[in-house]
């Protein structure tokens, strides 16, 4: 059986989508920057996402939309602490921490987190150890090596480079000892690539799958989807957030990342009704 597994948790893959919810603890995050800056607001923002029935919790304290302005990783510590002390014993769900700095995952895996989403897009032989030491999930993702105006940035085709991007690293964790149930890939949507490339991602999301590995898609009310629906507002592109996530569930990814839980939790469960369940001759019908 494929499995995602980190510190205390070990989940199958294959059977369902698993949704995880994205907690910003910035002020300057593209759709909900300063939203849940306050330490009691995030946590109860968290809790909330959980009573909706998210399955992991993403906390991210460094804000990663373009033209960011990177913050130290002490600073990063001083807004994730506080939010990871008012949920221990509170949260009952596997804690991702968003971050690139080795030290910041050592120390807040140490305050109960058990994952490290890691948006470096880089195999960081010192994270790899902080990984490897405290048995944590690692989420690696894909960043890149264009622009979101990039025309031809993927000679070759984006979905060859990603998958190929997915296998060198697989390889390196390997040989650095991690267990592949511990290893989960992004194909980084929105992190240099163009619309049509991002559009192309999303469709072609099965072809991104390696085997025995968990497959995490994040489209949640990114440029993507205001490019597509004409939705100027990222808050206000769930609608269009939940059509990109059932593509992504009909490609068979296993995590979604999404800022609006109730809602895409919901429609996870009606495509997995669709794609994931053979038919059995059920015969009820409406009405």
């Amino acid at each position: 059986m494929n499995i995602f597994c980190g510190k205390g948790f070990c989940l199958p893959l294959g059977k369902r989508t698993y949704t995880m919810g994205i907690l910003n603890v910035t002020p300057d995050s593209f759709s909900d920057g300063g939203k849940w800056i306050d330490p009691d607001t995030a946590a109860s923002h968290a809790l909330e996402m959980q009573a909706q029935g998210a399955d992991f919790l993403d906390i991210g304290a460094q804000s990663t939309r373009p033209g960011h302005i990177e913050i130290s990783p002490e600073e990063e510590l001083a807004r994730l602490t506080p939010v990871l002390e008012r949920l221990r014993g509170n949260l009952h769900i596997p804690v991702s921490i968003d971050t690139y700095f080795p030290q910041v995952a050592r120390k807040t895996l140490a305050l109960g987190a058990q994952i490290i989403n890691d948006v470096s897009g880089i195999f960081n032989e010192e994270m790899a150890q902080v990984i490897r030491d405290s048995g944590a999930g690692w989420i690696v993702m894909h960043t890149g090596g264009g622009t979101a105006d990039t025309q031809e940035a993927y000679p070759e085709g984006v979905v060859s480079h990603v998958r190929s991007f997915f296998e060198t690293m697989v390889q390196k964790a390997v040989h650095f000892g991690i267990s592949e149930h511990a290893f989960c890939l992004d194909p980084g949507i929105g992190f240099g690539k163009s619309y049509e490339e991002n559009l192309t991602l999303i469709r072609e999301t099965g072809s991104l799958r390696l085997p025995g590995y968990a497959l995490l898609v994040g489209v949640s009310r990114k440029r993507v989807v205001g490019q597509a629906t004409g939705v100027e507002k990222a808050e206000n592109r769930v609608i269009g957030t939940v059509a990109a996530n059932v593509a992504a569930i009909a490609g068979r990814c296993d995590i979604l990342r999404v800022h609006d839980v109730l809602e895409c939790v919901e429609s996870a469960k009606m495509a997995d009704a669709i794609f994931r369940r053979p038919a059995e001759g059920d015969t009820e019908a409406d009405g």
